[in-house]
């Protein structure tokens, strides 16, 4: 089964790329992999600091993971799938790439800010002609009727 990977963190465009990629599966008969990254940094403590901002870091993970998978349950007849990693974000989403090869799109939400599209973005767009996969860019402000009408 093709897979659509779409990254989980606390930015607004992540909604609409969850939306895209779980409307995108449910008409495809694929599947959403949700992606979350905790970054390195988070966890440079005391060992037993760190273990436990990791494990608080996980829960906020599932609690806000479990949003977006019962929306996909529901809505889409999506059952959607949650991976954590720990690192630096753009070869984390490059190495769970390469290590699932049911991955088809990687799908991503886009800012709408002046500055650009934001940091991932930015990043996996340079690199786009090599990456093993299609990327796809959603734009943040996109209505939901537009999301419903694209997929």
């Amino acid at each position: 089964m093709r897979k659509f990977l779409v990254v989980l963190d606390d930015s607004k465009e992540c909604l609409n790329a969850m939306q895209f990629a779980a409307m995108r599966a449910a008409k495809t008969g694929g599947g959403v992999e949700v992606l979350s990254i905790i970054p390195p940094e988070e966890f440079n403590h005391w060992i037993g600091v760190g273990d436990l901002m990791r494990a608080e870091a996980k829960e906020r993970i599932e609690v806000h993971f479990e949003v977006f998978a019962k929306w996909m349950r529901d809505r889409q007849g999506v059952n959607p799938s949650l991976v954590i990693r720990e690192g630096e974000v753009v070869p984390e989403i490059l190495a769970q790439i390469s290590e699932d090869p049911e991955i088809g799109i990687l799908v991503l939400g886009a800012s709408t800010d002046k500055k650009g599209p934001g940091p991932i973005v930015t990043q996996l767009s340079k690199n786009a002609g090599s990456l093993p996969i299609p990327i796809t860019v959603v734009p943040g402000d996109l209505s939901k009727e537009r999301l419903e009408a694209i997929t």
